[in-house]
């Protein structure tokens, strides 16, 4: 099993990378910010969710195909890149919301505006943007076995095991981020028109992920 000095290191690791600017966490600042903080933990619960996937992938030697594979690379983030350009289509064409977000980031009826998506279309949101994403498991592929020493048991158990620390990592920073997210949905949501712009803010935001992973490499 992995020594507590090597999951200390690791967890810090793993904080300072969910705090560097990033597509997942932009992702879950911009949910947050369109519906409110309790849309961006729903968010984060769904990319923790993609996290389980890439964690066993890797741990079961799935992810190494990625790497191998051009065609496999080029195949999945053209779907994520799609299903980006998706959500910007919708965003582009939302409206006003009919309601105003409260200061716990929603609205009297519990929901952040006639636009909300719901909770579980959050959710999929987050799970979908997560392992559509190929890089994900070709970072893990690269970054988790660091930390792994044969010598004390089981790789693939030290591997589900530090994707278990990357993901409680992941959930307290992009909570915090979920957080900063909600006192912009408040405030943007004062007025019709801060709820169109932050639609539009949101649907570039969008293009610029999936551009981002349309031109990324292996």
């Amino acid at each position: 099993m992995l020594t507590p000095d090597a999951m200390m290191a690791f967890f810090a690791a793993a904080l300072l990378l969910g705090i560097a600017p990033g597509p997942d966490n932009i992702f879950v600042l911009t949910q947050s910010a369109l519906f409110g903080v309790g849309a961006g933990i729903i968010t984060t619960l769904g990319l923790v969710t993609g996290l389980c996937v890439h964690t066993t992938a890797v741990a079961l030697g799935v992810a190494a195909i990625f790497q191998t594979s051009a065609l496999a690379f080029t195949l999945l983030k053209v779907a994520g890149a799609g299903y980006l350009l998706w959500l910007a289509w919708l965003s582009f064409r939302a409206g006003a919301s009919t309601t105003d977000v409260a200061e716990e980031g929603t609205t009297s009826q519990g929901r952040a505006g006639s636009n909300f998506p719901g909770y579980m279309t959050l959710y999929r949101r987050g799970i979908v943007m997560n392992v559509t994403n190929p890089k994900v498991s070709l970072f893990f592929l690269a970054f988790l076995p660091q930390f792994c020493d044969p010598a004390r048991g089981s790789v693939a158990l030290q591997v589900l095991s530090l994707g278990g620390l990357f993901m409680l990592a992941t959930i307290v920073v992009f909570w915090t981020v979920a957080a900063l997210g909600g006192r912009l949905a408040v405030w943007f949501n004062r007025s019709k028109r801060g709820q169109i712009m932050m639609q539009r803010v949101a649907g570039c935001v969008f293009v610029g992920l999936a551009s981002a992973l349309l031109l990324s490499g292996r």
